[in-house]
């Protein structure tokens, strides 16, 4: 963990969540050393944390909370976790978007970082189902025509899904299944609630799980973009095997546990920031 005392608050709680997570708890003098701030400090991230339902306060420091598998967290609430994760993976897909290819960006704050890595690539033609993720879009092109240059050369064609919104901003049911259904995509980028070996691809919302399905059907690569928290995470509804995937870019934080089960997994493992080794190559 960083010793920077400048490191804004959202950043700073991520990094004690993570801590937290990894660790399976640590205490409040830990904290406030790892990070160089005050007590006081680390208690009000602590406070914070635990209103949103991320941790458990104990006595002198904080424990993982078990959510629920039906528990949906808000885009405002994961916004600001694993951000330089998040920024790696998104770096690392955007690779994979050829120029001039037709995509599919679903839900999640991981695509959305993906989503402004995307604005560099030419004469891409996007579906989304979500609202955060074709405002990236919109407001590029807002931005390049009140610049007096007109649209960017080679932007983006964003076609919005409709349906029902979730907590997510994410537009999923009958609407987005159908308008889904009948497109065909080069590459599916996906970002998930959760995955394990057993359940898959999960998400604690039904509806979610029944559009990412029909996502899944109509792209021929299926790559999943996932830090490495989502890693035993099972959500109420599976929508996809592992053996649907066809990659799944991570980050360095991937326990050496989760990258042996890899081995043994159809999707190729792509963590964002290291070199492939030899098995891979």
């Amino acid at each position: 963990m960083s010793d920077n005392q400048n490191l804004l608050a959202e950043q700073r709680r991520a990094l004690i969540l993570d801590e937290v997570r990894r660790r399976g708890g640590v205490r409040v003098n830990e904290l406030t050393r790892k990070l160089s701030v005050s007590d006081m400090t680390v208690r009000r991230d602590l406070d914070a944390l635990a209103r949103q339902g991320m941790l458990e306060k104990v006595h002198g420091g904080a424990v993982p909370v078990s959510e629920p598998s039906a528990h949906e967290p808000g885009f405002e609430a994961k916004s600001g976790l694993e951000l330089s994760a998040k920024e790696d993976i998104a770096k690392a897909a955007a690779e994979m978007a050829a120029p001039g290819s037709a995509i599919a960006l679903a839900g999640g704050t991981t695509a959305f970082a993906l989503a402004q890595q995307l604005l560099e690539v030419p004469d891409l033609t996007v579906v989304t189902n979500s609202v955060r993720v074709a405002d990236v879009f919109y407001n590029a092109q807002r931005a390049a025509a009140s610049g007096g240059g007109g649209p960017r050369a080679g932007a983006a064609t964003v076609v919005l899904t409709g349906g029902v919104r979730t907590p997510s901003d994410t537009l999923v049911g009958p609407v987005a299944d159908a308008a889904i259904r009948s497109l065909h995509f080069d590459v599916l980028f996906l970002g998930v609630h959760g995955i394990s070996v057993e359940a898959g691809l999960s998400t604690p919302n039904l509806a979610e799980a029944e559009t990412n399905r029909h996502f899944v059907r109509s792209a021929r690569r299926v790559v999943v973009v996932a830090d490495h928290t989502k890693w035993g995470t099972v959500g109420l509804s599976s929508f996809a095997s592992l053996d649907e995937v066809d990659v799944l870019v991570t980050d360095s934080g991937l326990s050496a546990e989760a990258r042996a089960e890899f081995t043994e997994l159809p999707p190729e493992l792509l963590v964002a920031g290291e070199e492939p080794s030899d098995a891979d190559a």
